[in-house]
């Protein structure tokens, strides 16, 4: 674009330069609304861009906070027995999901495994005095913070101690910790859980709270970040495996062993091999479809695919406005040829030659096209700004997005004004003198 304005400048005189610059200045309202297709093209472009690299950063980054080195297996009801919950009327009990001994296989069999989590997810009420918060319990392992991000703000994490002895200690997360114990310090303290008082060991935050967390069996249930981490045995042995629900009569008693498997793979490339060995394996012990699997790889893999297109799409859609903008262009400027049609016949009579009049007519094109675009970008940076500020969504502007835009907008000016320049150019001197 800057290549091509110097040699726009190369073909004629400075002062053709200066006298296409000056006929724009003379209608300010007109190379203004003009100006406006180009402004409005730019500005799309950028913030369209913006705001879905933003969406797709958003994305990227929580599928990377569940680890693509992880391989998650999640307790699922099958569809069949959550037809039986809604139809019948009566208690019974059903079962389903992952069990300890899929856990003990998988870490036994899959080869580049690390660590195999189990994990079981129960609702409960948290309690210290009159203090009562709605928490989840999580009863895992000790060497959970190695695949869960965690950071340990006092205290210290549950221990290979804790687990053998089925030990009634618990660690909880910062915002419980606020609701149970605004004056006092928790590590001082114990909850209860249920009929049972937990000592508190340790206060913890989890940094991948965007992860859609298990619910006790239920999978897409809400999230939550109050969390009481217990030793895995200790809320086997005081919870048991069963949940009910529902009311007297019609009670369900659904057992599920773990709601969910994490397993850390050596490397990505071990991911991938693990993959399809891991439905094997449970496939050859599950007769049902009661469990899910989560490969964060794949998913991460299909969100910078899906980001590829989508910013394909928003561009495409972006840039018609600046096609809008060069046709806006051009009909002015063709309307200017026939209006200074006289003026045109008086500059060849005196000696301009044609490319004279191409230049000056470029040079109007050009300095609308390069004027717009430097307001638009202006305009399509400060948008994703206050979008960024008055909302919790996430944009991003990138320089080649900006180069992009600006750059065609300087090509729709040299292209859509090629037409009409030559167009005046070509006016016989003659016929141009006798035009009113």
């Amino acid at each position: 674009m800057i290549l091509s304005l110097a040699s726009l400048l190369s073909c004629g005189s400075f002062s053709t330069v200066q006298l296409g610059v000056k006929s724009l200045l003379l209608h300010k309202l007109r190379s203004g609304l003009t100006m406006l297709g180009i402004i409005f093209g730019v500005c799309s472009v950028i913030a369209m861009l913006a705001i879905g690299e933003g969406a797709s950063y958003k994305a990227q980054e929580e599928i990377k906070q569940l680890g693509a080195e992880n391989i998650i297996l999640r307790s699922l009801k099958p569809p069949d027995k959550q037809d039986e919950i809604t139809t019948a009327g009566r208690s019974f009990e059903i079962a389903y999901g992952l069990k300890y001994e899929d856990g003990a296989r998988l870490q036994a069999t899959l080869p580049g495994v690390r660590r195999v989590l189990p994990t079981r997810l129960i609702r409960d009420s948290a309690r210290f005095g009159q203090n009562q918060a709605a928490c989840q319990v999580i009863g895992t392992l000790p060497f959970y913070p190695e695949i869960v991000p965690l950071d340990i703000l006092a205290g210290r994490f549950l221990a290979e101690i804790d687990e053998r002895h089925q030990a009634n200690v618990c660690v909880i997360t910062a915002s419980l910790a606020q609701k149970l114990f605004p004056y006092q310090n928790p590590l001082q303290h114990s909850i209860k859980l249920g009929g049972v008082y937990y000592s508190v060991v340790g206060i913890v935050r989890e940094t991948n709270l965007p992860e859609q967390r298990a619910q006790a069996g239920d999978v897409r249930g809400e999230t939550l970040d109050q969390f009481v981490y217990l030793p895995l045995s200790t809320t086997r042995s005081r919870f048991g495996e069963t949940i009910v629900r529902g009311q007297f009569p019609s009670l369900q008693f659904e057992r599920v062993e773990l709601h969910e498997i994490k397993i850390r793979m050596r490397d990505t490339a071990a991911v991938e091999a693990a993959d399809p060995q891991v439905r094997t394996l449970l496939d050859k012990f599950h007769d049902e479809d009661d469990y899910e699997v989560i490969v964060p790889l794949q998913l991460l893999r299909k969100a910078e695919q899906v980001k590829r297109i989508f910013n394909m799409v928003l561009g495409s859609i972006a840039a018609i406005s600046l096609l809008v903008g060069g046709i806006g262009i051009m009909n002015i400027m063709l309307a200017n040829v026939t209006e200074r049609t006289c003026e045109i016949g008086i500059r060849r009579a005196l000696g301009a030659r044609k490319r004279d009049i191409t230049t000056q007519f470029l040079v109007e094109t050009v300095v609308l096209s390069i004027g717009g675009g430097l307001i638009g970008v202006l305009v399509g940076v400060l948008i994703p700004f206050l979008v960024s500020q008055l909302t919790d969504y996430v944009t991003i502007v990138t320089f080649w997005s900006i180069a992009i835009a600006f750059g065609i907008s300087g090509a729709v000016g040299i292209i859509f004004g090629l037409y009409p320049a030559s167009t005046a150019a070509a006016l016989d001197p003659i016929e141009a003198l006798r035009h009113e």
